[in-house]
């Protein structure tokens, strides 16, 4: 299916034409045309798969079409989790956009907001903006959303879990009670599908693929390894296996610190990219891993969403997730786009349950190979590592919800909540 079957205009096309499009992938066949007869949408698919212009394309054909009014007030809204996947989005909307008259910007934490508020007060249509940022600027009487026409929320499980619901659920307050709803993920838990279900109404699901599952092009392995041991073997893994691009994920902000320290002392040109780093840090950090002058980043979850960096071979779990979810997107960093990549994970005993949970989750039993000299020993314990570790555990007990949900309007309906995801939220703003 092409993209001109679409009902598309003339300069979206060309836009298009001139990236080398050419043919719909699944999610945007399923999305573009349901978004396009102004219809919510509740749609899941793999990572690397398109969902970005499965939103995209069809916003900018609609406001395109509206009443152009010269203060040009924010017409659609697009929530991210991070800095990178806000910054990644509108990077796309400006090529898209390259020959209509339509104004986009984006805003988030950890820089000087002045430039974005200049930005602002020069009229936008399109607002790409992380949660806390945009939090700010609201209660500053610096932006209205008054006339916001379009909601998406991209990387929507992340975007509704207590990390960030308590964010979200005030700027629905200010949001027009009438306007048409985009949730966009990879992943969907049932608790997270219930409490989409307070912000869409009568939507269309879109599934592209089985949700959260793995893409086929990505090589699956786990590597069993004594926890004191997993520096060592993936120094050898980098070395020996002459890898020159690899994205590696801890847990912890602290972790990613330590591993890029041995990493470096060992000679691999390495960097940290989390919440704790400022953004020129984050920024320059990938810059230097996209072109080449990096050969390991080393990141906590706040990578896995976001980054988009083409043929990249390589995706190394030295600690599992212990939310299974943040798996699926980790290794969706590799693969994207009909590329093949590989995505390994270092196992020791006590991610026994993390393991477990992960290949419930995704349906397979991953493939495991020993290295020789690696092998955990096969009486350690299989204990969980302690709360406190890391981001806060899956059995952790969540904040009872409120029973009575009666009198609750549809703006803010979101029923059960889950506990906390994202250790690097607040930094993230």
């Amino acid at each position: 299916m092409s993209f001109n079957s679409l009902g598309l205009s003339d300069a979206l096309l060309k836009a298009i034409s001139k990236k080398g499009y050419t043919t719909l992938s699944p999610i945007q066949q399923k999305a573009i045309p349901p978004i396009l007869e102004g219809k919510d949408v509740l749609a899941s698919a793999q990572t690397g798969t398109g969902k970005t212009a499965g939103f995209t394309l069809p916003i900018l054909q609609i406001l395109s079409q509206g009443q152009h009014l010269s203060r040009r007030p924010i017409r659609a809204l697009i929530l991210t989790p991070t800095r990178e996947l806000a910054a990644q989005i509108l990077a796309n909307i400006k090529e898209y956009s390259e020959f209509l008259d339509l104004r986009s910007t984006v805003i988030f934490g950890g820089v000087n907001q002045n430039p974005q508020v200049t930005q602002l007060r020069q009229g936008v249509d399109i607002l790409v903006a992380t949660p806390g940022r945009l939090i700010d600027l609201q209660n500053q009487g610096l932006i209205s959303l008054a006339k916001v026409e379009i909601l998406v929320l991209d990387e929507a499980d992340r975007m509704l879990d207590m990390g960030f619901l308590r964010d979200i659920e005030r700027i629905l307050k200010v949001l027009p009670a009438k306007r048409q709803n985009l949730l966009f993920s990879a992943t969907f838990s049932k608790d997270i599908k219930k409490l989409a279900m307070g912000i869409l109404h009568n939507p269309v699901h879109v599934e592209a693929t089985p949700e959260n599952t793995t893409v086929d092009a990505i090589i699956q392995k786990v590597y069993p390894v004594a926890k004191e041991k997993k520096t060592e073997l993936i120094i050898k893994l980098i070395t020996e296996g002459n890898w020159k691009q690899i994205l590696v994920f801890t847990r912890t902000k602290q972790g990613a610190n330590k591993l890029t320290e041995s990493m470096i002392s060992a000679g691999i040109k390495a960097a940290a990219i989390h919440g704790n780093k400022g953004q020129g840090a984050r920024t320059k950090a990938l810059a230097g891993f996209k072109d080449g002058s990096l050969t390991a980043l080393v990141a906590t979850d706040i990578a896995a969403r976001g980054l988009d960096i083409p043929l990249l071979p390589h995706v190394v779990n030295f600690e599992l997730p212990n939310i299974p979810e943040d798996y699926v997107h980790r290794i969706g960093r590799t693969g994207r786009a009909g590329a093949s990549g590989e995505a390994i994970s270092l196992f020791s005993p006590d991610e026994t349950v993390f393991l477990r949970d992960i290949e419930k989750l995704v349906g397979l039993k991953l493939p495991v190979e020993n290295i020789k000299g690696f092998e955990p020993d096969p009486n350690a314990s299989k204990e969980p590592i302690k709360q406190g570790q890391g981001r806060q555990q899956r059995d952790s007990t969540p904040r009872k919800p409120k029973t009575d949900t009666s009198n609750r309007s549809s703006n803010n309906s979101f029923g059960p909540r889950r506990p906390s995801q994202n250790n690097d939220r607040r930094s993230n703003r």
